[in-house]
């Protein structure tokens, strides 16, 4: 396992590169998935464009004013807090890069450096609006293509997604919430994130967004199922990669002859969480140096797999699933049908008797899914009626 990027450049490469300790490899593989539902969407979202589904908006902008209080206020602390952090990095690297999620979520900073960066981002935005200020500014009407709403959307589900994805996950441990609060150097905020979370609360901010800014819900939905599936795909690397925990229950079982080792079980070697027992032979990290006493489902592998398969299938089918909606909602279909069985042979917490909060979830997602494509299909037929709709009393 690479819990960074660091151990991953040195154990391949043999490369030394300490900075590369702030890149955690779960981390990594989390931005490569929204990248990788950022395209998808985009792609779809010009289709339907090019097919009159969707169609482009208009705002007014106002140009030539000089930079707001607001904008050189929060420019200055954005530059603020990368200089505090930067500073002392700088300066004390090795007990930095030591440990670096300690010292993130530390309240050590360099103060002269966030005021002179601080000063130097608010300055250099002051000066750039003033090059293009005008004596008049006036107001413009520009159009906004629907693809373009695309890097919004996904900063938008990133953000919210990882606050709906922690709290979830504090729901289900309340104990690691009051731990994170009396010592929040113990613990990472970005380590125990239940998906669950992050795809309701990100989703229903995503559907907002789209709402907003004239995208009709259903066809905006559609143009990110797929790479939802996607994206889900590839986070599961990084949990495989890392070893963050989401593995799946003890499996001593023989493998099949024509099975690899290690898509059977799996010890998790050099863990992000650190969990396990010493490792006495073979490759070791440290203050990572742990591995299971007994091998396990290598559960992230296998939704992987599952959910490459899924993604494979809607981006196959999405072109001919109508009306509007039905891809979506095969999405929770399948979803539902991956998360509710791969809960049998995963580590989890139960929240009713040995029921987990996911496998709840996850049949709700599922008759959701499925009561979404019967009412879609039912309207949709009443629709085409040579008649039209029933009338309503």
């Amino acid at each position: 396992m690479y819990p960074t990027l660091y151990h991953a450049l040195l154990d391949l490469t043999g490369l030394d590169l300490p900075f590369l300790k702030f890149l955690n490899s779960f981390g990594f593989f989390v931005a490569l998935a929204f990248l990788a539902a950022s395209w998808t969407l985009t792609q779809e979202l010009k289709r339907k464009a090019g097919l009159g589904l969707v169609k482009p908006t208009t705002r007014t902008i106002l140009v030539g004013a000089p930079a707001a209080p607001g904008e050189l206020i929060s420019t200055g602390i954005l530059g603020f807090l990368l200089g505090w952090k930067g500073g002392y990095l700088l300066l004390n690297f090795a007990e930095a890069t030591g440990d670096p999620q300690a010292f993130l979520l530390s309240g050590k900073g360099n103060f002269i450096g966030g005021v002179l960066l601080g000063g130097y981002f608010a300055w250099k935005l002051h000066r750039d609006k003033k090059k293009e200020q005008l004596a008049e500014p006036r107001k413009e009407t520009v159009t906004v293509q629907p693809h373009e709403h695309a890097g919004n959307m996904t900063l938008t589900a990133a953000l919210w997604g990882l606050i709906g994805a922690k709290l979830f996950h504090w729901l289900e441990n309340p104990n690691e919430f009051m731990a994170f609060v009396q010592d929040p150097s113990g613990a990472s905020f970005f380590s125990g994130l239940t998906m669950y979370g992050g795809l309701i609360v990100g989703g229903g901010m995503v559907i907002r967004y789209m709402v907003r800014n004239g995208i009709p819900a259903l066809e905006g939905m559609d143009a990110t199922a797929p790479g939802l599936m996607l994206a889900y795909a590839v986070g599961r690397i990084g949990c495989q990669v890392s070893g963050d925990g989401d593995w799946g229950v003890v499996n001593t079982s023989p493998s099949p002859g024509w099975l690899p080792g290690w898509l059977w079980s799996y010890d998790y070697p050099n863990n992000v969480n650190g969990v396990g027992v010493p490792i006495i032979d073979g490759t070791r990290f440290e203050g990572y140096a742990t591995h299971l006493p007994e091998p396990v489902w290598p559960t992230p592998l296998y939704e992987t797999l599952v959910c490459g398969l899924f993604f494979l299938l809607l981006w196959g089918l999405r072109k001919r699933l109508r009306p509007a909606g039905m891809v979506f909602a095969l999405y929770l279909v399948l979803n539902g049908v991956e998360r509710f069985w791969i809960e049998k042979i995963r580590v989890n917490t139960k929240v009713w008797g040995d029921i987990t909060q996911a496998e709840i979830i996850s049949v709700i997602l599922f008759l959701l899914g499925l009561g979404m494509m019967l009412h879609l299909r039912k309207r949709n037929s009443e629709n085409t009626r040579p008649d039209g709709p029933q009338a309503t009393h």
